[in-house]
């Protein structure tokens, strides 16, 4: 039962976004041109989620895109206008034969060129893993381990098997394009500046205070809009660890033999590398901000292995439909931002258009 006091309080709220011309989201589906969306501990429950799974479909129950909703004409009409000063263009991708020996047993990149008429006309053929590299994590990539599902009640029947669809196909991602404001916090400069050591081929845990000081060092106040801070609705969030870096200062037979540790999922899994804590903090303000994407530099984003019973993938990825990028080359995007003094750019993101695909190679631009 809606006591008296709730029901007073939502028609005040109501009036107030009257007055001030916004909207919030209350109720599921939400509508991505909300201007006000509920912190993560008040997303209500979706009706249509399997018992015990703490849910954030907020979309509506055929929705396949997540986050990238976020992405409205009216935001990227306005992260265009905003952003696009000098024309500047930075490259996100690393090569695609980097890494040499990709992280987890992936498959390396392979190139063959294919001679149609000799010194008239050739073409390329391509064997590759799409998270071999550059990375988009798509929504069937990790689903929420205990039920298990994926993004919006994605199961693996759907991904493969006689029962086999499009649920969460990253051709969904294509189809609705990536396009925005994108925000880097360079960690890795901050902590070079404040001497604190970072290995980035060791669980080393970026925590969200260690962030906020990041922030602040360059200016920015990491706090969503809501709560007076920087962020705004569907930014698209880069955070530098400087695994890049650290790949590149290495050699080369040394690079390929901390690829290939151990690994199985769990405390004892030998692949080891720098990333964002499991905390409560970080998982509260990756989700209050309401990013339409997250990435890093790092092969996981997150540190890895978790030292918790979950993984932040899950929560990106399963639950809030974030998608999650990582091994995005952020060095000269990095320098770019120090010699022009701003940390915000226009970003493009071209995810494949394959049907069923479970991920992409980022394909991604930051326009100064």
């Amino acid at each position: 039962m809606v006591d008296g006091k709730s029901i007073a309080q939502s028609r005040l709220g109501q009036v107030k976004d009257f007055l001030t011309l916004n909207k919030t989201a209350t109720t599921i589906p939400f509508d991505p041109n909300c201007t006000k969306f509920p912190q993560r501990k008040d997303v209500p429950q979706a009706p249509y989620a399997p018992p015990g799974v703490p849910t954030a479909w907020v979309w509506g129950e055929t929705d396949f895109v997540g986050r990238l909703n976020l992405l409205t004409p009216t935001r990227v009409k306005a992260a265009a206008a905003s952003e696009i000063k000098t024309g500047d263009i930075v490259s996100l991708n690393l090569p695609l034969n980097h890494p040499e020996v990709p992280a987890f047993a992936r498959e390396s990149f392979k190139h063959e060129i294919k001679t149609l008429a000799e010194n008239i006309a050739y073409d390329d053929k391509y064997e590759l893993n799409t998270q071999s590299g550059t990375q988009w994590d798509g929504f069937r990539h990790f689903g929420w381990i205990p039920a298990p599902t994926f993004y919006n009640n994605t199961h693996g029947e759907d991904i493969v098997g006689p029962k086999a669809n499009h649920k969460c196909s990253i051709h969904h991602w294509s189809d609705h394009g990536i396009a925005g404001r994108g925000i880097l916090l360079d960690y890795r400069s901050y902590a070079e500046k404040k001497g604190v050591a970072l290995n980035s081929y060791e669980a080393d845990r970026i925590s969200y205070a260690e962030l906020e000081a990041c922030g602040r060092d360059q200016g920015i106040d990491i706090r969503p809009q809501a709560q007076g801070g920087d962020i705004q609705i569907g930014d698209m969030l880069f955070i530098r660890s400087g695994f890049i870096k650290t790949y590149y200062s290495k050699p080369v037979e040394e690079r390929n033999q901390l690829a290939l540790r151990h690994h199985e999922l769990g405390e004892n899994d030998g692949q080891r590398y720098a990333g964002v804590k499991q905390e409560d903090a970080m998982l509260d303000w990756l989700h209050d901000c309401y990013f339409a994407t997250v990435a890093g530099d790092s092969p996981t984003f997150e540190a890895w292995p978790s030292n918790q019973e979950y993984y932040i993938h899950e929560y990106l990825l399963a639950m809030w439909g974030c998608p999650l990028g990582e091994m995005v080359d952020l060095e000269k995007l990095a320098q770019t931002c120090r010699e022009k003094n701003r940390w915000t750019f226009f970003v493009t993101s071209a995810a494949a258009n394959v049907p069923g695909g479970v991920a992409s190679h980022v394909n991604g631009t930051a326009i100064f």
